[in-house]
């Protein structure tokens, strides 16, 4: 499958039909994706496509920016990267632009699809904290079970401050660490947590949180990234009151 992004447009100068054939067939993909309740890396990607279209559709002189071009070496006198863009005659760019008009709403039209998956999964997410709840929250516990595998997973989450562009962003990262069948006795999070604490002296009063639903969505590609994302907007309204 051709993946999306901008290169297949500098390109589609040779083969505008081939390029609009990619296209379609890119975003059918997707499409199937959605309907079987599967998001990522799809919804990730597409977003990232339509930030690419918009931004080459602003100005011609945008396509050679650092968004969207290739990385081509470091700049020491400014300490930052250089990028450049194939060659393209003003006739190219005029058919480069135009197909960039009218791929946009077939992108739109797959990524509102892909949204409305995600809101889906989201408003069928039902979340819990276990035990107390300590003022520290940017390190704890994540308990997220897989019902299509029948597990009860726990994950360790830090959640980190990165800056990007000079802005501030947060982060999350996890680690897996443990699984525990719930065939036949659905463990009680309260008595995992105890565990937990007993395990892991670094963290006496972990915030835990448990994330559930009656749904049996694809765990990697949908239930445990769209979970991950609501537990970071937590974390971030939570602790910027602090």
């Amino acid at each position: 499958m051709t993946p999306l992004n901008v290169d297949l447009f500098t390109g589609a100068v040779r083969d505008v039909e081939q390029t609009q054939y990619r296209i379609l067939a890119a975003l059918k993909h997707a499409r199937d994706a959605f309907s079987e309740n599967r998001i990522y890396p799809h919804l990730g990607d597409l977003v990232a496509f339509y930030r690419s279209i918009t931004t080459m559709l602003e100005t011609s002189e945008q396509m050679r920016s650092r968004r969207s071009g290739t990385v081509s070496g470091v700049d020491w006198d400014e300490m930052e990267l250089t990028y450049e863009w194939p060659q393209l005659e003003d006739d190219e760019m005029t058919v480069v632009a135009r197909l960039l008009e009218w791929a946009l709403p077939h992108v739109e039209d797959t990524l509102n699809e892909g949204k409305a998956v995600y809101e889906f999964v989201e408003e069928q997410l039902e979340v819990e904290t276990v035990g107390i709840v300590p003022s520290y929250l940017k390190e704890g516990y994540l308990m997220v079970p897989d019902r299509t595998e029948s597990e009860f997973r726990v994950f360790r989450y830090t959640m980190s401050v990165v800056r990007d562009d000079g802005e501030k962003a947060r982060m999350l990262r996890t680690t897996l660490c443990r699984s525990v069948s719930c065939k036949d006795v659905e463990p009680h999070p309260s008595s995992i947590k105890l565990e937990l604490v007993k395990e892991r002296r670094d963290l006496p009063n972990p915030a835990t949180y448990l994330f559930d639903t009656d749904v049996a969505f694809p765990y990697e590609e949908t239930m445990l990234p769209v979970v991950k994302r609501r537990l970071l907007r937590h974390l971030t309204r939570e602790t910027g009151r602090a």
